[in-house]
């Protein structure tokens, strides 16, 4: 066994069990350095950063610094139907971006179109709005209770009507 001088070796003591974010953390940090992120947290709290609507439609890439040195440029990964909505958002999500650093260190951002699928580089995955669940009227509620009122079991009953309630309103979507 070779040891070497320049790198001790760290023993782990939590008993096999530590946070996914620990184990996680020294990975994301490095490929975040690649691309220009100081800290992680712009990449990581995306949506807290800037807001759900926009975190659904956007992605930061890149934080690439110009010789000037007055503030960097963010860019952002959109695709080609929301980009004129971020293009009126930009100062916004400038704003808030600098208030997560602290500082103003984001002095542009860039937005960068793609299509939804495509290269690997290029790619965008964003989540779509969530659908709006259709609540069961009073009928529905009423036949799932005469179907399960001779269950014994309260737990099972509840189960059973829930499954219930969700069968029914989704036949009558």
């Amino acid at each position: 066994m070779r040891s070497s001088p320049s790198k001790p070796r760290q023993f782990r003591r939590k008993r096999g069990f530590e946070r996914t974010s620990s184990l996680l953390g020294e990975r994301i940090r490095t490929v975040g350095e690649k691309r220009g992120f100081a800290t992680t947290r712009l990449l990581t709290h995306w949506a807290e950063i800037v807001g759900e609507q926009t975190a659904r439609t956007a992605r930061p890439v890149k934080v690439s610094y110009g010789r000037e040195g007055f503030g960097a440029t963010l860019t952002v990964l959109t695709t080609g139907a929301n980009a004129p909505m971020l293009e009126m958002q930009k100062e916004q999500i400038r704003e808030k971006v600098n208030a997560c650093y602290g500082y103003a260190a984001i002095a542009r951002i860039r937005l960068t179109q793609t299509a939804p699928t495509g290269f690997a580089e290029g790619q965008a995955q964003f989540a779509p709005a969530p659908k709006a669940k259709a609540e069961p009227d009073q009928a529905t509620i009423d036949q799932v209770a005469g179907l399960s009122e001779n269950v014994a079991d309260d737990g099972l009953r509840a189960a059973l009507e829930m499954l219930g309630r969700n069968v029914l309103t989704r036949s009558k979507r």
